[in-house]
């Protein structure tokens, strides 16, 4: 019997709903070092656990009328709204690529609804992960203006890994297309390689302390903030360029590794390279890390950049994390286009403050998510446009 397909409707909204409701969880607790785990969840006023009945997606809220059972507090439109802003994104992404095929998924001939089963809906499943990831990371940045690395991190090592499994639910064979998960050829999947080794040599320089890192305060200056209220702690002060060379000092290995692997690859034309490269896994791995780099890169250097010439911290490390997990998921064609479609988003806000003659500053991370959510959606129309571009330049 085929199931209609409102009933696959309901159940992906409710599921985006119960998500959601755990991103609440994560949302207040992560940036607070509480675990996740432990203890249940509990009115932060009264501290009465909150019963199941009580914690119902949307419907809790709704019949509590935005109150605690028990003190009459009361509890914040945020929970409703992300559960909400979670089902919908769950409904309207799957709708895209599965009903409407805005982006199309053609599968050994299935498109649409089949195409889901035949291997879309491993695809779905990380990027819905990675939307879960951008709706906490933007919540917890918008309030706090941090962006937890371990929310980053956790959808980066998703990516990484589904992009070496997902060429067994779904390989290229199969795909009639634009295929939907990263993957290198022998030059990228060596530029990924090489800034890899990079990454772990400059980890290691920082551990041992060879390295130092950007905006840390020394052990007296920590000593002396001890004891004393939030209001009295002064503000860490900081040659915002000179924190900006000890940025680069990390960067350079990561980039002297991933050139070097590159002409090494190319000069030697190493055969056992290409070889290796092109098993399928290792390409989808290599292509996750390459678009894992190229996604943080293009952050990291906007900040470097803009630091060094303004004189003052320009974007977050946070926006960095982010869009490098963005890019272990979407690959580094997309998150590159989603770099520059963020800054759109920024101007409709910006728009919005000066025609409600309101001024409220933001964080970046907000914008970056939806750029990479409007660039997931309209991938075809950009790889199209890529290769276009392309080919034109070659005639």
């Amino acid at each position: 019997m085929v199931v209609p397909l409102w009933i696959w409707l309901v159940f992906i909204f409710a599921l985006g709903c119960c998500v959601g409701s755990f991103l609440n969880v994560v949302i207040y607790r992560l940036p607070r070092d509480k675990s996740l785990i432990r203890p249940a969840s509990a009115c932060p006023a009264c501290g009465e656990h909150i019963r199941f009945y009580d914690n119902i997606p949307l419907v809790s809220w709704l019949i509590l009328r935005a109150r605690c059972r028990y003190c009459k507090a009361p509890i914040s439109a945020r929970y409703f709204v992300i559960e909400l802003l979670t089902g919908g994104v769950f409904v309207l992404l799957f709708v895209l690529y599965f009903v409407s095929e805005v982006r199309v998924f053609d599968i050994n001939g299935h498109k649409g609804l089949s195409a889901f089963w035949q291997g879309g809906w491993f695809v779905y499943l990380l990027h819905i992960i990675l939307l879960s990831a951008l709706i906490a990371s933007s919540a917890i940045d918008l309030e706090l203006w941090v962006i937890p690395v371990v929310i980053c991190w956790f959808a980066a090592i998703l990516g990484v890994l589904g992009s070496g499994v997902g060429v067994f639910v779904i390989s290229r064979a199969q795909f009639s297309g634009f295929y939907p998960l990263p993957s290198a050829g022998p030059k990228t999947a060596a530029l990924a390689a090489g800034a890899l080794i990079g990454l772990v040599i400059s980890l290691i320089l920082v551990g041992t302390g060879l390295i130092k890192r950007s905006y840390e305060t020394d052990d007296e200056a920590e000593q002396a903030q001890e004891g004393k209220t939030e209001a009295e702690q002064a503000e860490p002060t900081f040659n915002h360029r000179a924190e900006m060379l000890k940025e680069i000092v990390f960067l350079a290995p990561i980039v002297i590794c991933s050139i070097g692997s590159y002409w090494i690859i190319k000069l030697t034309n190493a055969a056992w390279w290409a070889g290796f490269a092109s098993n399928p896994a290792v390409s989808g791995i290599l292509g996750s890390l390459f678009g894992f780099f190229v996604g943080g890169g293009i952050i990291w250097a906007t900040r470097i950049l803009g630091t060094l010439g303004f004189g003052k911290e320009a974007m977050g490390l946070g926006d960095v994390h982010l869009m490098a997990a963005a890019g272990a998921i979407i690959g580094p064609l997309a998150v590159v286009a989603a770099f520059f479609v963020a800054p759109f988003f920024g101007l409709i806000w910006a728009g919005s403050q000066m025609f409600f003659k309101k001024i409220r500053q933001i964080p970046y991370g907000p914008f970056l998510s939806m750029g990479v959510f409007a660039v997931m959606i309209l991938n075809d129309i950009i790889i199209e446009y890529w290769q276009a571009i392309t080919l034109s330049s070659y005639k």
